[in-house]
């Protein structure tokens, strides 16, 4: 079998030709990574380097999955080459490597399917609860707002059940997770599982890496970090008066996100892709929303109800999200070992039952992170080893109260923002 030096393997990191390592065997995905079912870009992230541990966090099933590897085996690392790439660290490695065998020993990959029925029964229930409101009660303001609570409090808990299923952690079967994840996505609330795969998994693949993280894409709205801000200054580029970003995040962030950019994101990309599976259960959603609120509200009304829920929504998706990330390092590639680059990206919020139901457990983010098949409901079990093993290589594991959290991301806006003017005054 052919070998290649790292050198060599680190050429093919181009759009058009495309080589990775798994376990020390080389593999040419180029032609491969449109076909990858968590999208070709997720895989494309990892062209160049050894994959190794990426390809174990998101595959459950690995028996499966290498099959398909079989056939774009191309050779393997030459044997004076080391295991990991760019001078990662090797140590940190084998340990999480170990640290992971303790966990599928302590069998905490397993799921505890009732816990996860409890979740969509929980679900169910409030979504009969608010037409039960306004059924009983009318549609005047007051039920109208409790409806709107409660169907926003619904979709926030649907959200954060449907990323279980997306990343597989409930049913050993891949098979199964993929249909359950488009019936609570799409059926439940009017999104699109692909959509969400293909833009997900690579915020997991490379957390808060500028040009493969999609979640630090900001459209030129906010500047994040320390290196964006002043690379924006010294071009002297003011799309908006980042300096302010921390006070305008207030109006166009947490309200404006799902109503205004996912909702038409997701309705356009299932249209181009023609996704027409994701399409009908996000149809079926909005059937049911409509047939359900017309005869209440109008056609116009049920839109703005509709609306409004998302407005609701949306405020609540966003600050759970952002706390956990938009606080944290922000840069270029830095080709990093999986575990310390989970960890420079992401932080934890204190546990308690309330922290762990309004965030659907990404209080446990870093947890989340490191082994994104492990269902939620074993997070805390992991959490002790995982901070021994930090404590261990010297890796800050950092860990808030929740108030503080979501203070911290109007910090972190403003202390970019000030980095920005800064650079585009002075630089």
């Amino acid at each position: 079998m052919p070998t290649f030096s790292w050198e060599e393997i680190q050429k093919h990191n181009l759009r058009t030709d495309k080589w990775l390592v798994i376990d020390r065997k080389v593999y040419n995905i180029t032609k491969w990574s449109s076909r990858h079912p968590g999208g070709h870009r997720v895989i494309g992230h990892y062209a160049g380097e050894d994959a190794t541990d990426a390809f174990r966090a998101f595959h459950p099933d690995l028996d499966f999955v290498r099959k398909f590897l079989k056939p774009l085996l191309i050779g393997e690392l030459a044997p004076e080459e080391p295991s990991l790439d760019r001078g990662k660290n090797s140590q940190i490695t084998e340990d999480f490597r170990a640290l992971r065998k303790a966990a599928e020993d302590m069998n905490l990959f397993k799921p505890n399917h009732l816990f996860f029925l409890l979740l969509l029964a929980h679900i169910i229930a409030m979504e009969s609860i608010a037409w039960f409101t306004i059924f009983y009660f009318g549609n005047g303001w007051i039920p109208t707002l409790v409806t709107a609570f409660v169907l926003a409090t619904s979709q926030a808990q649907a959200g954060w059940l449907q990323h279980d299923y997306g990343h597989l952690s409930v049913y050993k079967k891949s098979m199964w997770n993929h249909i359950v994840h488009k019936f609570v996505i799409g059926h439940l609330k009017g999104a699109s599982a692909n959509w969400w795969n293909h833009r997900h998994f690579q915020h997991h693949a490379k957390p808060n890496i500028f040009h493969k993280d999609p979640d630090v894409n900001m459209l030129h709205v906010f500047v994040l970090g320390e290196w964006q801000p002043i690379e924006y200054g010294k071009k002297k580029l003011k799309y908006l008066p980042y300096n302010h970003q921390h006070e305008y995040f207030f109006l166009i962030g947490p309200p404006l996100l799902i109503p205004m950019y996912f909702q038409y994101q997701i309705i356009m990309t299932m249209i181009v892709r023609k996704d027409w599976v994701d399409l009908a259960w996000a149809i079926s959603y909005y059937t049911r929303f409509f047939i359900t609120y017309i005869p209440f509200y109008g056609v116009l009304g049920a839109l703005v109800f509709l609306n409004f829920i998302r407005f609701l929504e949306s405020h609540w998706f966003v600050w759970v999200t952002q706390m956990n990330h938009i606080v944290m390092e922000i840069d270029r590639e830095s080709y990093r070992d999986w575990f310390s680059s989970q960890l420079a990206a992401t932080c934890n919020v204190e546990q308690s039952f309330f922290n762990d139901w309004f965030s659907g457990h990404l209080n446990f983010q870093i947890e989340h992170h490191l082994f994104p098949t492990m269902p939620r409901h074993n997070f805390y079990k992991i959490a002790p080893l995982v901070k021994s093993l930090c404590a261990k290589h010297g890796i800050e594991y950092q860990e808030k109260p929740l108030l503080r959290a979501l203070l911290d991301i109007i910090r972190s806006l403003k202390k970019s923002g000030q980095l920005w003017l800064d650079a585009y005054l002075h630089k």
